[in-house]
């Protein structure tokens, strides 16, 4: 296999678009595509995983990288100190296709992303709250895995934001990730009461 490699001056984003650029038709899998990243840290690795689920009507590689995306949200509340996937999760590979629509949509969707954040409110990014943070993670990469449309990307966008402040030691990006998976989740449980109060009604009225 041959990667374009990365430079230190790279952005994520721009790592992003080189891999795309010199990926085979076959792609890539996610242990060779973690291996180009300048630090494989949790806030790198989620973003990275997390930028298909942001794009609208993008499918089946949203449910490729949310069993990933949860393992690893799991290992940030068990306290890991780095992120590991199994032979099975890291073997899963991305097309070439899927990685030029991962590095185009990134951009569009989370290009600003890189000129708004800062370190900021850095305890909210240290290894306790770090815990706490995997937590709702895990909530919003589940609520990825829901079978039904469109349901991955206000999920995505909150792991998104959530990590990529944990990788700039943004805390307000946290926060602001773990409000919008909130909601998110909120509005699911809302939703899911409301069906089932309706469907309960009809079925005693009928």
């Amino acid at each position: 296999m041959t990667v374009t490699p990365t430079a230190a001056e790279k952005t994520l984003l721009q790592t992003i678009e080189a891999l795309a650029e010199a990926a085979p038709e076959p792609g890539f899998s996610l242990r060779e595509i973690f291996d180009q990243l300048d630090e494989a840290a949790f806030g790198t690795v989620l973003f990275l995983l997390a930028l298909p689920c942001c794009i609208p009507a993008l499918y089946v590689i949203p449910q490729i990288v949310a069993v990933p995306m949860m393992a690893l949200a799991v290992q940030m509340c068990l306290g890991r100190p780095e992120p590991w996937l199994p032979d099975g999760l890291a073997a899963r590979k991305i097309n070439k296709a899927g990685l030029t629509q991962m590095a185009t949509g990134g951009r569009k969707w989370l290009g600003w992303i890189e000129n708004l954040s800062r370190p900021r409110f850095t305890v909210i990014t240290g290894k306790r709250s770090e815990r706490v943070v995997g937590l709702f993670l895990v909530l919003f990469c589940a609520s990825i895995l829901v079978p039904l449309p469109l349901t991955n990307t206000v999920p995505g966008f909150a792991v998104a934001i959530a990590s990529f402040g944990l990788m700039q030691k943004d805390g307000l990006a946290v926060i602001a990730g773990m409000v919008l998976g909130t909601l998110w989740i909120g509005g699911l449980i809302f939703a899911a009461l409301t069906g089932a109060t309706f469907l309960a009604g009809a079925a005693l009225g009928s």
